[in-house]
């Protein structure tokens, strides 16, 4: 027959003071197992009485609870913020998607009922403000548009929340909420004021490489409150975001010579009906697109690029004085004769008529604006002079 092995418990052995419990652990248990099974000539099985010991070595494999785990998930709670979103519409939704996805708590308030998309999202969504800052978020990020973001933050109820609470905006336009944050929260609040240079449509496919301004515009010296904002900018810096630390005055230069030009030449392009032609080339592809993501966004988006940076109008006269140059040198250098010979008199006459209209001394406004031509009714008023 087969012998059963035995169950031995380990040699005892004297305490020593500082003796580690690990080793005291691995050797709780050992186990007798033959080394030979044989069969002898006579018709016996026999078992060699030489044995092998097996010893539990390794702590973790004993252990009743899993340490490494424990302190994985000690690490997981201390990286998680309670996040609560104002303004959940399509850029609040955008944000809650991968914040979510990093495992952090996030809460939604909106004027707008959007309870079955948050629960789609794994997000926690409040119809009331009150209720929301209940919670005691850690931070409140404002998703609202540009136009009422005033009016939104003064409806929050600001003595429900902790007064260690950090304010994030993420609007297109920086000097403004900034000036608006300090006017108007407790100065024990933390400020953060930050815009992802993407979307929705450009942001689809993923954030990295895309860029993230910000601004520490008031954060404490409080070891927490430092640990808190760099926890919230983790949030982008590991999707892959060029992070780019920058004063809000400087973003909102930068951008009104981009971001506000390309959605005003989008714009204008779009009023030209411009439309898609078998024989694209692919910078009209590029322009289609172009048209298509800047029309894509609300007008109230644009008119917020434009009403609430202050550089903003420079640049619309910078644009209308460079058109007025492109064209005063294209019609300055019609070649009268030249056009006689390919399109005969009628075109000579009226390349004489758009010379007589647009070839004329650019006037300047005191800004430094191209005025346009004068009228006829100018001209003749002139001419009488």
């Amino acid at each position: 027959m087969f012998s059963t092995f035995s169950l031995q418990p380990p040699p005892s052995k004297p305490s020593i003071a500082g003796h580690s419990f690990s080793s005291q652990f691995s050797s709780l248990f050992s186990l007798s197992l033959p080394s030979t099974l044989f069969l002898s000539s006579s018709h016996h099985h026999h078992f060699s009485t030489r044995t092998h010991r097996l010893r539990i070595s390794a702590i973790d494999a004993a252990q009743p609870y899993d340490y490494e785990s424990q302190l994985s998930q000690a690490h997981f709670q201390s990286t998680r913020l309670k996040i609560a979103i104002i303004g959940f519409g399509n850029f609040g939704q955008f944000l809650a998607k991968t914040l979510v996805k990093q495992n952090h708590t996030v809460l939604a308030y909106s004027r707008s009922n959007y309870i079955s998309i948050a629960q789609s999202l794994g997000v926690r969504f409040f119809s009331d403000a009150d209720d929301l800052c209940e919670e005691h978020p850690e931070v409140i990020l404002l998703c609202t548009s540009i136009i009422s973001t005033e009016n939104v933050l003064k409806s929050l109820p600001l003595q429900r929340l902790k007064r260690s609470t950090l304010f994030v905006d993420v609007l297109s336009v920086k000097e403004f909420p900034k000036n608006l944050f300090l006017q108007h929260l407790p100065p024990d609040f933390d400020i953060l004021c930050t815009h992802p240079m993407f979307g929705p449509e450009s942001g689809k496919y993923g954030w990295n490489g895309l860029s993230f301004v910000y601004e520490k515009v008031r954060i404490g010296n409080d070891e927490t409150k430092v640990s808190r904002v760099e926890r919230f900018l983790q949030v982008f810096q590991s999707e892959g975001c060029r992070m780019v630390e920058m004063s809000c005055a400087e973003h909102d230069r930068n951008a009104a010579g981009s971001q506000f030009i390309t959605h005003t030449v989008g714009r204008t392009l779009e009023k030209l009906g411009l439309e898609s032609t078998p024989i694209n080339t692919k910078g009209y592809e590029t322009l289609l697109s172009l048209v298509e993501n800047t029309c894509g966004d609300s007008f109230e988006l644009y008119y917020g690029l434009f009403m609430y940076n202050k550089n903003a109008m420079e640049q619309i006269e910078k644009l209308e004085l460079a058109f007025e140059l492109v064209r005063k040198e294209l019609f300055g250098h019609l070649h009268e004769t030249l056009r006689k010979q390919l399109f005969g008199t009628a075109e000579t006459l009226q390349v004489s008529q758009l010379q007589a209209r647009y070839v004329l001394p650019t006037r300047v406004s005191q800004n430094g604006t191209a005025l346009p031509p004068p009228s006829s009714s100018e001209t003749s008023i002139s001419s009488k002079d």
